[in-house]
């Protein structure tokens, strides 16, 4: 009868390793849809200045209306997780997100394309909260690191995007045609790996549409708002430093974020080995001691050379950060953990829209060298908190 038994139990842990390991997988898929989704965009966004014949402030205004979107959407996320589960809300958002894609390559009036914008912010928030959450309670079923590797199939998904859309349009075809055969791929990735999401990731409960952060949440919040601040900045000013301070040519301008991505990229494929093998208190130390190096090298030696590798150190230490973060959040129980996702992913993303602003501010009564300065020293002050994240 015993070995019966443990005959029983042997089949039944092998029927339940395929489900653990396709919603491991479904997950990387649906972080690489999210990735391909806002990456296809941004081919997109002169062609939609010259349709529209605007200017560039105008731009930029129209522009807003996707961060808008998002912010209003990410608090009430993770209360729409918990109410109608993760499957649910990662498929609408998901949908939203991909059917908006051609809609944004096609409207030729400033206000629908501001509408479709927030439309499209708007799912693309929910589709982060909601993919976040999924992550969180796929890897604490794995019992092993994986939040980087999930980032790592954005990232991956982020260049397939922006890659798959410029190349099309290089070929030949309009922009309208290009996105139908990314939004196309979207889809069917979605369709075929939507039975494998977790329906549902937390109980049902009575909660309000949004809970402010508190405690150790609200600490995460902060720092993920430094990091993503760190990225933001890389992102719209690291072309500007480049041509304006280290004198870089303009047409090389792009190589800064170029370079940043990549190492972000492999930085984020490699990062759960990396954890596995040391430990999160480590690898958050030394990747923000490798990221704030970085800028104190852009900062302090005059040559662009040196610059672009100062970005390269930087993408290498911000990979694997916002994952060990996020993967904080799951672990806490000072507040459920779809809301501590939401609230902590809403102040993080709130970096990546007002850093550009920030950096701006502090670029026109200091310098831009004084803004990457003070980067770096916040950087050194999450290092520092290291041991209270991965406590």
């Amino acid at each position: 009868m015993l070995k019966k038994k443990d005959n029983m139990t042997s089949v039944d842990a092998r029927q339940s390793t395929p489900p653990a390991l396709a919603a491991q997988m479904a997950t990387r898929v649906i972080f690489f849809i999210a990735g391909l989704g806002i990456s296809a965009w941004a081919p997109l966004v002169p062609y939609a200045k010259q349709r529209l014949h605007l200017t560039d402030a105008s731009l930029g205004v129209l522009l807003l209306f996707l961060g808008a979107g998002s912010i209003i959407a990410m608090p009430v996320a993770g209360m729409l997780v918990g109410k109608l589960g993760g499957k649910r809300v990662i498929l609408v958002s998901g949908m939203i997100v991909i059917l908006m894609l051609p809609l944004l390559a096609a409207l030729s009036t400033p206000l629908s394309l501001a509408l479709a914008l927030m439309v499209f912010g708007a799912a693309m928030g929910t589709l982060d909260v909601a993919m976040n959450i999924q992550a969180v309670h796929v890897e604490q079923a794995a019992k092993k690191t994986m939040m980087s590797g999930f980032h790592g199939f954005y990232s991956i998904g982020g260049i397939a995007g922006a890659g798959a859309v410029s190349l099309l349009l290089w070929m030949g075809t309009s922009p309208t045609q290009a996105i139908l055969m990314v939004a196309l791929l979207a889809i069917i990735l979605l369709i075929f790996n939507q039975k494998h999401l977790l329906v549902r990731l937390s109980p049902p409960t009575n909660t309000p549409l949004w809970v402010f952060p508190r405690g150790s949440v609200l600490f995460l919040g902060l720092l993920c708002f430094i990091l993503f601040l760190t990225e933001g900045a890389i992102l719209d000013w690291g072309a500007l430093f480049l041509t304006h301070v280290r004198d870089l040519p303009a047409a090389q301008a792009g190589l800064g974020y170029a370079i940043f991505s990549v190492a972000m990229s492999i930085g984020r494929l490699s990062g759960d080995k990396i954890i596995n093998r040391f430990n999160r208190r480590t690898v958050m130390t030394v990747s923000c001691l490798c990221a704030a190096t970085g800028l104190f090298l852009a900062v302090s030696i005059h040559y662009a050379w040196v610059s672009l590798f100062a970005f390269l150190l930087v993408g290498f230490g911000a990979a694997n950060t916002v994952p060990i973060l996020f993967s904080a959040a799951g672990r806490q129980t000072i507040m459920p953990v779809n809301l501590a996702i939401s609230s902590m992913t809403t102040l993080g993303y709130t970096g990546i829209l007002a850093g550009p602003a920030l950096i701006g501010f502090v670029s026109q009564w200091f310098s831009l060298i004084t803004a990457f300065t003070t980067l770096a020293l916040l950087l050194l002050a999450v290092a520092a908190s290291a041991r209270l994240v991965t406590q």
